[in-house]
């Protein structure tokens, strides 16, 4: 018998973990608990937010039987280690982008999800949006002919402190897992393929992560894409969807709430929307709890999740940037 109310349990207290406390509740629910490495970070999020549990090691969330689903929000490099204990537990989870640092990380903890009979889902907002939703069905009717060509742009500037994430190896710092992730997944979710022609350039920051690449795409089916990535110069996040018969320009995308479609003979413009960006973690969130309780698994896109790994571990590998202690 199913739970009536699944118990959510959040690690880390960053900006994402008050994105989805506040999510929780326009659910109409409050955050069942909460760990953070420094536990009076953990103890002040609680009081902001009701939160009922506050746990005085990490450890201890693996352990509570209330806890159904763990939002994993701490960095990227910490994922890995973080998955294996939940799975092995019994917990479901939903963790940040970038899921983990490599596909042999990836599959191993989906391989483990499954043993479990569990939920593994990354926590990725082009999956969930409504308006990427709409879109993906419009292509999928035809009306505009094959998906071509699709040209991802996504540029920051971040100042060169070394010691923050974006640059910081020890924290898994770079472009691609921070934001490269993002133009992938969508380039992912209009391919009809995953591509398998993968070529690119970088150019390394001070500290040897990837500051800045450009990336060429190319699938069996003749679909292609490019992604210009930057984490010290600023660029539009745009992303344009070419097919044969007009073009979808989707700007700020990664919790992109309207579009635009072109028609490639007559120039005319339709405006598509659908969602709100702010409501972005309350999608995400929805679609979580939905496959907890159905075990369908559709909606959370684990197999596009695995194949924008495959991609970004591809690239690095052929960079040659491995952060510290990472096994390929």
């Amino acid at each position: 018998m199913q739970k009536e109310n699944l118990n959510w349990a959040v690690l880390g207290v960053g900006v994402i973990a008050n994105e989805m406390a506040q999510a929780l509740r326009k659910m109409g629910k409050t955050l069942y608990s909460v760990g953070n490495r420094t536990h009076e970070k953990a103890v002040a999020f609680a009081e902001k937010y009701g939160v009922q549990k506050v746990y005085d090691k990490i450890d201890d969330m693996f352990h509570d039987d209330n806890v159904d689903i763990i939002y994993i929000t701490s960095p990227h490099n910490t994922h890995f280690n973080f998955m294996r204990q939940a799975l092995n537990n019994g917990k479901n989870i939903f963790v940040e982008k970038s899921i983990t640092l490599n596909s042999r990380e990836l599959n191993e903890m989906i391989s483990l999800a499954r043993e479990k009979n569990l939920i593994l889902a990354e926590a990725m907002t082009i999956w969930h949006m409504p308006l990427y939703k709409k879109l993906w069905q419009i292509v999928k009717s035809g009306e505009l002919g094959k998906v071509q060509i699709i040209t991802m742009n996504f540029g920051s500037f971040k100042e060169y402190n070394m010691n923050n994430r974006f640059f910081n190896m020890n924290l898994a710092g770079g472009a691609m897992l921070d934001i490269g992730v993002y133009a992938l997944s969508v380039v992912r979710s209009f391919m009809d393929e995953k591509p398998t022609e993968i070529l690119s350039q970088w150019k390394p920051s001070p500290t040897g992560s990837d500051e800045q690449a450009t990336i060429l795409l190319k699938n069996s089916l003749g679909q292609m894409a490019t992604a210009a990535l930057s984490m010290h110069s600023k660029q539009p996040k745009r992303a344009i969807i070419s097919c044969e018969k007009g073009y979808i320009e989707i700007m700020e995308y990664p919790r992109a709430d309207k579009a635009t479609i072109v028609d490639a003979a007559t120039d005319e413009v339709v405006h598509v929307a659908d969602g709100e960006r702010a409501n972005a973690l309350y999608y995400e969130m929805l679609d979580m709890e939905n496959a907890v309780r159905t075990g369908d698994i559709s909606e959370m896109k684990l197999e596009f999740t695995k194949d924008v790994m495959d991609i970004m571990t591809t690239l690095r590998k052929s960079w040659k940037m491995q952060y510290p202690n990472e096994k390929w």
